[in-house]
């Protein structure tokens, strides 16, 4: 839908601003490429589902309130508007983590991994991380080519492995009920290690008889259950691309989730039909590996699941590599990686489709009617991929499966977790304790079920995974080190280590580097609010990054804590409600 006169003058007023001159000018997609509702599901869908690894329960929902003008970038708005002195210090501990840690590579090796798998070849190291390489490349290549290409696959995966889910659902159900599929009735059974006795999974007194009783165990499965429901984040990192957010983006976040769940508990379900806990606890293979291998009894299930698996793990590759570089990309514009890095990191570009599209069909609408060509922001995809290559390598010296179990504890202790902790103890913080207490809640336009019931759990779940990371899991668990091969201590110490980093960074650039070099860094954005569907979206955003002397008209610094400034102003016709 055009925009209204006079915000389209606000817009072209921004574009001509922005031409000639050392700005950068970013613009968001135009309404026909934003994320319809079910683009919004699918982008929760494919994060949420790895196809086989998902055995575990329970789901854990931060309170979450949409700003008045939905912008990009997550947990990054919510930190930066919670710990607002100075902003530096948060967008740089944020930042650093994000870049670092905001990746799949773990994901990657598994694709690798189950490729390998799925061809029956085994003990190849150095395959396995160039399938890595090669996953987390064509990622970024599908979504810096071809924008809205890479959006239909994201779709394509989410739907395939919703209904790979349903069929596990069926098939265990039927099973459990007597129907064969060539390998004869199946039924998960319980074996007491003490006593021999046989009994079905189903039993209650006799399903959790021996379950290890150590805090580390309960810690790092709980770590693992976060980990399988972190999807619902995705549709906030692109929430400046989501068609009427306001209207949609709320409503159809919990129907995702809610459809999720149910699927989740019910394929977990579906799997205690077939799967023995001996099964479970004590193969090197996923859950639905044994589940196909019982059901249908023949060699060639295990490499056909692998290959099912490994195609789903693509596409949490795909979808994150898609949310994750508009993370980045706002991490960027705010000039934290010094000018000139900054600005080309928070760049984006016409995509090479676009431009062959424009060249093969071009359009025969007025120039002042057509769609702007779709955008991507290659320089941030390059950004992600850097270190997803980073944390491959990095990851190396071990074997693939123990580098799995690190990079996927890493990015669940950091990203989750740590960032987790501060954002939902941050929403408390300002809704009992800030000076904003008694504003906050009716300026916030939202209501979550429950209060701030939901921020209270996950602030407590969140300081006791922080906390219990730390413990040694007992010898008997399947978390101790003779099963899963790392120190216990390893990743909540690189963790920490790298959110410390962050503090250090920061330390290092409002601080010694204004003295070094006796200028500051002063960065200015200013955004383009207008009125689409009813609803105040951002058009164009004007990012600029300048070196100035540490004396001068523009340095109020002390405001921030450091030798750096950096401001946000709106431009609207009317100041957005």
């Amino acid at each position: 839908m055009p925009y209204e006169a006079d915000d389209q003058r606000l817009v072209d007023e921004a574009i001509a601003d922005a031409q000639g001159s050392t700005k950068l000018l970013i613009r968001d997609p135009d309404e026909s490429q934003k994320l319809g509702w079910f683009s919004v599901m699918c982008t929760i869908w494919n994060r949420g589902i790895e196809t086989g690894q998902e055995a575990h329960g329970g789901a854990l929902e931060g309170e979450t309130v949409l700003e008045c003008v939905p912008r990009n970038g997550g947990e990054k708005n919510y930190l930066e508007y919670i710990y607002k002195a100075p902003k530096l210090r948060t967008i740089s501990m944020y930042g650093i983590v994000y870049i670092i840690l905001g990746n799949l590579s773990g994901n990657a090796i598994a694709f690798g991994i189950y490729v390998l798998e799925a061809a029956g070849i085994t003990g190849h190291d150095a395959a396995i991380r160039g399938l890595a390489v090669a996953a987390s490349t064509v990622a970024c290549l599908l979504h810096g080519l071809w924008r809205q290409g890479g959006i239909v696959v994201n779709n394509i995966f989410a739907s395939l492995k919703i209904l790979i889910l349903i069929a596990v659902i069926i098939i265990g159900f039927a099973a459990s009920a007597g129907a064969k599929f060539g390998h004869g009735p199946v039924h998960g059974k319980n074996v007491d290690p003490l006593t021999g006795k046989v009994t079905p999974n189903f039993d209650t007194h006799s399903s959790f008889a021996h379950a290890p009783d150590d805090v580390a165990s309960y810690a790092q499965s709980l770590l693992f259950i976060i980990y399988t429901y972190s999807g619902f984040e995705q549709p906030f990192y692109v929430l400046s691309e989501v068609k009427e957010p306001k209207r949609v983006f709320a409503k159809t976040t919990i129907a995702a989730m809610g459809v999720l769940s149910i699927i989740f508990v019910l394929a977990n379900i579906a799997y205690l039909c077939a799967v023995s806990f001996d099964q479970r606890l004590d193969r090197q293979l996923d859950m639905a590996t044994l589940f196909f291998t019982e059901i249908f009894g023949t060699n060639a299930a295990p490499r056909v699941m692998s290959g099912i698996i490994a195609l789903s793990i693509l596409g949490n590759i795909v979808v994150m590599t898609f949310t994750a570089s508009r993370v980045k990309q706002e991490i960027a514009k705010e000039g934290i990686l010094g000018k000139h890095l900054s600005l080309f990191f928070a760049s984006s570009f016409d995509t090479p489709y676009a431009r062959l599209q424009a060249q093969l069909f071009p359009s025969q609408l007025p120039k002042s009617r057509r769609p702007p060509p779709e955008q991507s922001p290659l320089p941030a995809l390059f950004l992600h991929w850097m270190f997803s290559m980073v944390m491959i390598g990095a990851s190396s010296s071990t074997t693939s499966d123990v580098s799995y179990t690190i990079l996927v504890s890493l990015y669940s202790y950091a990203i989750v977790i740590l960032v987790g902790f501060f954002v939902a103890g941050g929403l408390l913080y300002l809704r009992f304790a800030s000076d904003e207490r008694r504003t906050w809640v009716p300026n916030a336009g939202f209501k979550p079920w429950g209060g701030p019931t939901a921020a209270i759990i996950y602030t407590l779940v969140c300081a006791f995974m922080i906390v219990t990371a730390f413990l040694p899991p007992s010898v008997g668990s399947v978390f101790h080190k003779s099963k899963t091969q790392p120190e216990w201590w390893i990743v909540p110490t690189v963790g920490l280590a790298i959110l410390a980093l962050g503090y250090f960074y920061y330390l290092l650039f409002a601080y010694a580097v204004p003295r070094i070099k006796k200028q500051r860094l002063f960065v200015e954005r200013k955004a383009t609010i207008v009125r689409d569907h009813g609803e105040w979206v951002q058009a164009v955003e004007r990012v600029e990054a300048v070196w100035v002397a540490r004396e001068g008209p523009m340095d109020n610094s002390a405001n921030v804590g450091g030798n750096y400034v950096e401001t946000v102003t709106v431009e609207a016709n009317k100041a957005p409600v």
